[in-house]
């Protein structure tokens, strides 16, 4: 009796065991509450869609996401990577949104040797000073959406820059870049602010200041509630029209345009993606995404979808075998592919991705109001910077 009980427990054991061996976990840490919440939910929605039209099961093994909220805080974000990592023992990892929570997550994930694939958050030093082998990113370097911009709004005519962001990692990262890039180009920051990520509610202490330094051009970094809250302010308080609005792309993003409405008009923005570019893979992707969601992906849906299929093409390289984490990387550089945003793949110098930027303004077409592009960088690469791998 004791032995058949002995053998039947073995038997679960086993049988466990080849349940997991017969899945591909792939741990995510994301925002799905909060200031960030949409964005988090764009990635995944992207990246569900990714698995669904490139394959959700690679060698018989089918791929399963697990998720965990960020909460946009970097001990939370830390927690639940730790938790994915021992408790449901991921094969990969992807996430998250913020700069300042995978500041948190790098010496983890580099120490456990563990792949990361980031979907979003542009920490400079991800992929300069504090790149790891481990660390892969497929959204953006702050540093690689904004520098584009200063010589460019330059070029433009503009020779006096009032620079604003909310206040963290990569707001102040992103104001850097511009300021970098103006001030070489010739031009002159006239004026600074960083309101709270957090607590801000009202803009106006901040557009006051703005307004009386009356500035060529006003540059901004806002995303999720805080974008919608902005664009709306900076209207309300009479700035439209009379100083023009630029930025990073994030501020008039598909998700928040509903709430922006017309006061979305008139910005100039640079991004790696917006939902008009015109190509194939784009319209295709777009419908795929609206057929299925109803609504118009965002940049970070896209950036979710093109993480989606980086994992799915790299493991189709290495069979699905997921053990050797080394190999598995090595499978990432070997990726390239046309996303809908433009040519896609991996610096492996960096672990940066390799992509456009496109320079946009937003107009109203009968009820309409699009991210129109009106300039496009090809095959932005970030230098080192500092990254040894």
């Amino acid at each position: 009796m004791r032995s058949w009980y002995v053998a039947w427990i073995a038997g679960l054991g086993l049988a466990a065991v080849a349940q997991a061996e017969e899945t591909i976990k792939i741990g995510v840490v994301l925002p799905y509450s909060g200031v960030y919440a949409s964005l988090g939910g764009d990635i995944t929605d992207g990246m569900q869609l990714a698995f669904d039209l490139y394959g959700s099961e690679i060698a018989g093994r089918k791929i399963v996401l697990i998720t965990e909220d960020s909460e946009v805080k970097p001990n939370v974000g830390l927690t639940k990577t730790k938790k994915l990592v021992f408790q449901d023992k991921v094969d990969l990892l992807v996430g998250p949104v913020a700069s300042n929570v995978a500041g948190a997550m790098r010496d983890f994930v580099h120490n456990a040797k563990i792949p990361l694939i980031i979907p979003n958050a542009g920490n400079n030093l991800l992929t300069g000073e504090k790149c790891s082998p481990w660390v892969i990113r497929t959204s953006f370097s702050n540093d690689q959406i904004n520098r584009v911009m200063g010589p460019w709004l330059y070029e433009q005519g503009h020779r006096t820059l009032y620079l604003m962001a909310a206040d963290y990692s990569a707001g102040h990262q992103m104001m850097e870049a511009v300021r970098r890039g103006f001030t070489e180009a010739g031009g002159e920051i006239v004026g600074e602010e960083y309101p709270p990520l957090r607590e801000t509610k009202d803009f106006a202490p901040y557009l006051a200041k703005v307004k009386a330094i009356r500035p060529d051009a006003l540059y901004v970094f806002f995303a999720g509630g805080l974008a919608i809250q902005f664009v709306k302010q900076y209207q309300d308080f009479g700035l439209k029209g009379e100083i023009p609005l630029t930025g990073a792309g994030w501020l008039t993003s598909p998700l928040f345009l509903p709430a922006q409405g017309t006061a979305a008009t008139g910005f100039i923005g640079a991004l790696n993606y917006v939902p008009t570019i015109d190509s194939e893979e784009n319209r295709a992707f777009q419908a795929a995404f609206s057929e299925k969601h109803q609504r118009t992906a965002s940049e970070f849906t896209v950036q979710g979808f093109d993480t989606g299929r980086l994992i799915v093409e790299a493991l189709k390289l290495t069979g699905g075998e997921t053990a050797d984490k080394a190999a598995l990387v090595e499978a990432i550089h070997r990726v390239h592919f046309t996303s809908p945003r433009g040519p896609f793949r991996i610096d492996p110098a960096t672990n940066n991705v390799i992509q456009d930027i496109y320079i946009f303004e937003m107009r109203q077409t009968g009820y309409d109001i699009r991210h129109v592009v009106i300039d496009k960088i090809a095959d932005v690469q970030d230098p080192p910077n500092g990254c040894k791998m």
